[in-house]
């Protein structure tokens, strides 16, 4: 007995389209959505969008959410369908923020943790962070990491090392 093709009910041209996204993206989408319809219902609820979301890696705040939710679930109905679940999902993967962006949102994200406005992050700072970030870690990685970071052994992050830390993509 053959298998129904899992893409068949999809516009591949109407998703493309409306979001941005190359066929691979959409099939993966489809089998990420279909991961979720733990209830095979043919949508997902709005309630577990955030959930959902982290689940693929992205890192959307409760507002970015709530704005996301009025902008795709436009009959209100708090069911996320699969054309809107790519629609979600293109505005974390296709919308690459430009250099200007990215380094005003860097400069937003080092003042937290600049907290004298001194234009450095201290080394303890950092461990507090990594440590919180990257948990479970042995002391022996924490301080593996630290070094990496603190090229230059000054004991603190500058704002261009945190530029560099944050937009190098692991290996």
């Amino acid at each position: 007995m053959a298998h129904a093709d899992p893409y068949g009910d999809i516009d591949f041209d109407e998703v493309t389209e409306q979001t941005g996204l190359a066929g691979d993206e959409i099939k993966c989408l489809k089998v990420c959505f279909d991961l979720f319809d733990t209830k095979k219902v043919e949508f997902l609820s709005a309630d577990d969008l955030g959930e959902i979301m982290r689940a693929l890696g992205f890192r959307p705040t409760e507002e970015e959410l709530k704005d996301l939710l009025l902008e795709i679930d436009e009959d209100g109905s708090g069911e996320i369908e699969f054309g809107e679940f790519c629609q979600l999902c293109a505005t974390f993967l296709v919308d690459d923020p430009d250099m200007e962006t990215m380094k005003r949102e860097l400069k937003d994200a080092f003042r937290i943790y600049d907290k004298e406005g001194l234009g450095y992050i201290t080394t303890e700072t950092l461990r507090g962070l990594i440590g919180e970030l990257l948990a479970p870690l042995t002391e022996e990685e924490l301080e593996g990491i630290l070094e990496e970071l603190d090229e230059d052994g000054s004991g603190s992050m500058d704002f261009d090392e945190f530029c560099e830390m944050m937009m190098t993509k692991p290996e």
